[in-house]
């Protein structure tokens, strides 16, 4: 394996960085510049030859037109769709990674802070993301031929809420945790702290939604994803355990 410097706002950066590759990870961090980035990627790998991409979207790409990183992320997907690119969309949900970051409010207010509301968010393990991303990337490297387009839902099995979430952790913590509320204020503030404020109002649309609309999966997706992971994908009580006994190691 040889490791090629690229960058993805440099044309020719990129056409050296994908010259002879076969098959393509796409992910594109939440950035000012996310869709040019993918859109002059994807372009620069049609060109290049690839037969095989594997894109990282976004679950809701479609729905959630007022998230920007939602909408970038579902113009990207009408790229491949419109130009029949050999590509895999993953879709993953809200991580449940990201409720390890909410330690301290939870271990020592008792709270629990991410706005997500009560609707249902059918969060997913980053893990799963993973195996289904190498999954998919395999699978097409190893084809003779291009394969056809498919899109995966990446999601939990659990609608999790505000309050399911925090009752979860009162469970598991052994202490009592309440969820915080939807202050949508509080928390693009405290994005803001650590992140530019484009991002932070960015996020803040994101659980506006949650809080309006939700995130619950369908059945049909829970099956589809587990017949490509080849096991059902993990859930959030799980995850919650095995956080709280890394914070106790």
């Amino acid at each position: 394996m040889t490791a090629v410097r690229g960058d993805l706002l440099d044309a020719d950066a990129m056409r050296n960085a994908l010259a002879g590759v076969k098959t393509l990870f796409l992910l594109v961090s939440n950035a000012a510049d996310e869709l040019t980035q993918a859109i002059n990627t994807l372009g620069l790998a049609r060109e290049a030859g690839v037969t095989g991409i594997v894109y990282l979207s976004v679950a809701r790409s479609a729905e959630y037109t007022d998230v920007s990183h939602f909408t970038g992320k579902h113009a990207v997907e009408r790229m491949i769709e419109q130009l029949n690119l050999p590509a895999a969309v993953l879709r993953p949900a809200y991580f449940f990674q990201n409720d390890a970051t909410l330690k301290d409010p939870l271990t020592k207010a008792g709270l629990y802070v991410a706005p997500i509301g009560d609707k249902g968010v059918s969060m997913v393990d980053v893990r799963d993301i993973a195996d289904a991303a190498v999954i998919e990337l395999l699978r097409r490297n190893r084809a003779s031929e291009e394969l056809p387009r498919a899109t995966y839902e990446l999601v939990g099995p659990d609608a999790v809420t505000g309050a399911s979430a925090a009752a979860v952790w009162t469970d598991v913590l052994g202490r009592e945790v309440r969820y915080a509320g939807g202050d949508l204020d509080g928390f693009e503030k405290a994005v803001k702290s650590r992140a530019p404020a484009w991002l932070a109002y960015d996020l803040r649309a994101m659980m506006r939604r949650y809080q309006s609309d939700g995130a619950v999966a369908t059945a049909a997706d829970i099956h589809r994803l587990s017949n490509l992971l080849g096991r059902p994908p993990r859930n959030y009580r799980d995850f919650v355990s095995e956080t709280v006994r890394s914070w106790q190691a």
